[in-house]
């Protein structure tokens, strides 16, 4: 008797796997969870991409409401985000500062030369220590943060036109029309 039942256990163990996995196949990857919503940017002292003398901090992103856009030059996602970035840019609603992610200082730089600059701030984080405090899972990925340096939400994936309009713009509004209240710009 007890010979049957262990029979019955690799049955049983693929019938469990089975449930976690179907229950998988309706997941959003775009809706991470991410630590870091409701705390502070992370603290961090990296050199601006286009000048290695210049030095950003975390306390150089308070302020206003912003945009962080994790980006590389080896993300294809982050060539299809790059258009809508730069028109975001043009419109001028809010600094958008780049992460530049576990990339070639000179191929970024490049890049940005012949596909343009959205970026107010272009933060180079060539080893990946700040992605790696901000939780980040890949390029592209963005974060909103509001004029204390709070990040207030987390969106893998690329920004387009679609994702502005229902997401990430309404919260803008609440954010910018907060920082108002508050005496900030």
């Amino acid at each position: 008797m007890k010979k049957r039942l262990v029979l019955f256990i690799p049955l049983v163990l693929f019938l469990v796997m089975g449930v976690f996995l179907y229950k998988g196949l309706f997941l959003n990857p775009q809706q991470l969870d991410s630590a870091l919503e409701g705390k502070p940017i992370p603290a961090f002292q990296l050199e601006r991409l286009e000048d290695r003398s210049d030095v950003i901090t975390n306390e150089s992103l308070k302020g206003k409401v912003s945009l962080l856009n994790v980006w590389a030059t080896w993300c294809p996602s982050c060539k299809y985000e790059h258009p809508y970035l730069m028109r975001l840019a043009r419109q001028n609603i809010l600094p958008i500062y780049g992460i530049n992610y576990r990339d070639e200082r000179a191929l970024a730089i490049r890049e940005l030369n012949r596909q343009g600059d959205p970026y107010t701030i272009n933060i180079f984080d060539h080893d990946g220590r700040l992605g790696l405090d901000l939780g980040v899972y890949g390029a592209p990925e963005s974060y909103l943060v509001d004029h204390n340096g709070i990040i207030r939400y987390r969106y893998a994936g690329p920004i387009d036109q679609r994702v502005w309009n229902e997401t990430l713009f309404p919260m803008i509004e609440e954010l910018q029309a907060a920082a108002k209240l508050d005496g900030a710009s």
